[in-house]
């Protein structure tokens, strides 16, 4: 006869998965617009024109700006991750399986989140550099400034999403990792190594795109420029199956993400090479 899993458990890992969901899962997420709480199959963002000032007569009409609104909607799909706990296998290990699965699953849940983030981004089409080279000063001035013509606010909202290597590249310049530059005051972004510099958020993240072997992409944004859209939060299910003498840990979510504005996000096309990146 099947056996119920005791409530305490059940309560217990469901506080492990949320807590490494959103300390270790996801590094975007923070970065972006989110909506959560979606009832049903999409969701809509709305992208808002510029509006215009004008003067008039005393006792007169106020102008309308009339603002364009431009619908764009986000469509959130479900995702899955579980896996098994043996019950013998618990009494003959001193490692916290409860606790393993758990992170286990959020970081799972936490890089397709990054992922569909990611992919958002990936659709927008202005860029600088040609691979040729590595992230270089010139190369990020350059991006900045695309972002600058296009009046997309420098309201402590721009965000910049990073490879390793290019991380370090960062790394090697004074204007990066001297106090004398950005100060002591740094972002929390939760999920990993992050940085402010030119009034932008640098973030390190290891899954962004690789249009060849020794190419990488990486992108200047501003927060309302990707949407992302949640219908479910990470929700956890543990049953207890007989037959197979162990309990079935499962961890669901369904999310989305959408590119909402073109202008606000610039990709930098970099070279993975040191070669390239001294040249």
């Amino acid at each position: 006869m099947s056996v119920s899993i005791d409530q305490v458990f059940v309560k217990q890992f469901e506080a492990d998965v949320h807590l490494a969901y959103q300390q270790m899962g996801t590094k975007l997420r923070a970065t972006v617009r989110s909506k959560s709480g979606v009832v049903g199959a999409s969701t809509t963002f709305q992208k808002v024109g510029r509006g215009t000032a004008s003067t008039k007569s005393r006792h007169g009409i106020v102008p309308v700006m009339n603002l364009n609104h431009e619908p764009v909607e986000c469509l959130l799909q479900d995702y899955y991750a579980g896996d098994w706990v043996d019950a013998l296998d618990e009494l003959k290990t001193n490692v916290d399986e409860r606790r393993v699965v758990a992170s286990a699953g959020a970081y799972a849940l936490g890089r397709k989140t990054d992922e569909l983030i990611i992919s958002a981004m990936d659709e927008a089409t202005a860029a600088v550099g040609d691979y040729s080279t590595g992230l270089t000063k010139d190369l990020i001035l350059s991006a900045v400034e695309e972002l600058n013509k296009k009046d997309v606010p420098d309201d402590g909202r721009r965000f910049a999403v990073v490879g390793v290597h290019q991380w370090n590249e960062l790394l090697s310049m004074d204007e990066f990792v001297s106090a004398d530059y950005i100060g002591n005051d740094l972002p929390l972004v939760s999920g990993g190594a992050s940085k402010k510099w030119l009034g932008i958020t640098w973030v390190l993240h290891n899954g962004l795109p690789l249009p060849d072997e020794d190419e990488r992409d990486c992108f200047i944004y501003h927060a309302t420029s990707i949407g992302h859209a949640c219908g479910q939060e990470v929700k956890t299910d543990i049953s207890w199956h007989g037959e197979r003498a162990a309990h079935f840990i499962s961890n669901s979510m369904s999310q989305g993400a959408v590119l909402i504005d073109n202008d606000g996000i610039v990709r930098l096309k970099c070279s993975e090479t040191d070669a390239a990146a001294a040249a």
